[in-house]
Formats: C-alpha cells, sequence, structure tokens
C-alpha cells in the first residue's frame, strides 16, 4: 500500500478518518505488511502484501486473520490483539 492512500482510508463501517497505522514491514513509499485501526469501532484492518483488507466483517477470512494476528503478535498493541474486532487472540 502506497503512503499516500493512508490519507484517503476511513474506516469502511463508521468513515471515521484518520486511521491508525501500525508498520510491521515497509519503506519510505510502500507499507508491504502492517494493521490499520479504527479508534471508533475497535475494528482493526491488516495490510497483507501491500493490501489493506477493509471488508465488512461476514467477508473476512478468520483463519487467514489469526495467522496474521500471530506471526506479528509483537508488533502489534495488546489492545487490537485482545479485544479489537472481528477478531482477536
Amino acid at each position: 500500500m502506497k503512503r499516500r492512500v493512508l490519507e484517503i482510508l476511513a474506516c469502511p463501517l463508521d468513515r471515521y478518518h484518520p486511521l491508525d497505522l501500525y508498520e510491521f514491514l515497509a519503506d519510505n513509499e510502500t507499507i508491504r505488511q502492517g494493521v490499520l485501526v479504527c479508534p471508533k469501532c475497535s475494528r482493526y484492518f491488516p495490510i497483507m502484501d501491500e493490501i489493506p483488507i477493509m471488508l465488512p466483517d461476514e467477508m473476512r477470512k478468520e483463519k487467514e486473520e489469526m495467522e496474521f494476528l500471530q506471526k506479528w503478535k509483537q508488533k502489534i498493541p495488546e489492545a487490537v490483539l485482545k479485544s479489537a474486532k472481528p477478531f482477536h487472540i
């Protein structure tokens, strides 16, 4: 995901902007792995292979996202890991 995209991204559920960004693997222009968090509704949206996964809860893949949370749990804020929607550890 290009950094400039952050300026236009909002939570797809409540339209909150700006989202909090936690980067795990990135360079000056591109975020390859990370997570976006909506402070209003407490949802997280993973950035996997440069693509932000910003789907409604019912369209998200629990197995894939749980693997993502486990892989990056050392870099994800504890509040996100324990209580963020739609899935948490």
